[in-house]
């Protein structure tokens, strides 16, 4: 801290804040009144630290390296972010990166669906769509991350369809009326895939976006937070994913002009990913058993109604 800011910054208290499942993040209050947050990625605190060693490079959203890329990606496009004030990879002291981050003081925008007062939802849901369609808007022809600039021959929805098989794989394991029926959930993921059109045309998005990933400040302004797995990619993907983490609220956020079948595509796999992301938490220790337990029977209903005739009802 005396380091970056001064010799007047003095810790004077460090609080952990919201568990994530990946890196872990500390508040820092100083005795001069200033507060920022300390980024950790320390892979041997990453729940999903098994799936980050095979990861494809067009679907990594694990590391400092990507959170540098995607802050500055973001800065510099006017979609406000956290600021970065100092990034350390240097691991002469620690095994892992650290970063020290601006502390937006406010409130998560999944708290705004409760507020009382309608005006206040209005405005701060409506920028978090104004935003969203301002990143979304950023395109390019080259799907992956924001320095990729080597153009592939197959499409990104295919990553995701492989994805599928090997979380479908893992949850049959687990679940018993999703391995009775992982031959029909297996032939309606290739249904699914099989009506989407080639496209070469793709949007920057979060990749994970839930009202917990955005930060509301007290001039209800929202920030992304959690941005390492920004990338180009379907904005489908994304929609497919607001839809189902931002319920009726969605509203403020919709997309007329999205493509039909990869959205049902889409939502079919986060159901099917979700479901073993669940199970992977709470196989692995993750501390909130009861949300985990919760998220892979939610999640696995949800698959389950594609094969009896739910895809109509969307997510």
């Amino acid at each position: 801290m005396s380091r970056v800011f001064g010799s007047s910054y003095f810790v004077a208290r460090v609080s952990r804040m919201h568990g994530g499942a990946q890196k872990v993040v500390y508040k820092i209050e100083c005795s001069n009144g200033f507060s920022c947050v300390l980024y950790v990625w320390d892979l041997s605190m990453n729940y999903f630290k098994e799936e980050k060693a095979n990861e494809d490079i067009n679907e990594q959203s694990y590391g400092s390296h990507l959170f540098e890329l995607n802050n500055r990606y973001l800065t510099q496009h006017g979609i406000q972010t956290p600021a970065l004030y100092d990034l350390n990879k240097a691991r002469d002291r620690y095994s892992f990166d650290y970063a020290l981050v601006e502390y937006i003081d406010g409130r998560m925008a999944e708290t705004y669906f409760h507020h009382p007062e309608l005006r206040v939802q209005d405005k701060v849901f409506q920028r978090v769509g104004e935003m969203l369609t301002a990143m979304h808007t950023h395109e390019r022809h080259v799907f992956g991350k924001a320095n990729a600039n080597e153009s592939s021959m197959s499409e990104c929805h295919l990553l995701q369809m492989e994805n599928a098989k090997v979380q479908l794989a893992y949850a049959s394991q687990h679940i018993e009326k999703i391995s009775s029926n992982q031959s029909k959930l297996l032939d309606k993921l290739y249904e699914l895939e099989s009506k989407i059109q080639p496209r070469q045309q793709y949007g920057f998005i979060h990749g994970e976006l839930g009202p917990d990933h955005v930060m509301v400040n007290d001039k209800l302004e929202p920030f992304l937070i959690d941005i390492e797995g920004a990338m180009f990619y379907d904005i489908e993907h994304e929609h497919s994913f607001l839809q189902m983490r931002f319920g009726d609220f969605y509203r403020y956020l919709k997309n007329d002009a999205l493509d039909h079948d990869r959205l049902l595509f889409y939502q079919f796999h986060h159901h099917v990913s979700l479901t073993s992301g669940g199970l992977k938490l709470l196989h692995r220790g993750f501390p909130d058993q009861q949300f985990a337990q919760g998220l892979a029977d939610y999640q696995s209903e949800r698959a389950l109604r594609f094969i009896e005739g739910g895809t109509k009802q969307g997510v």
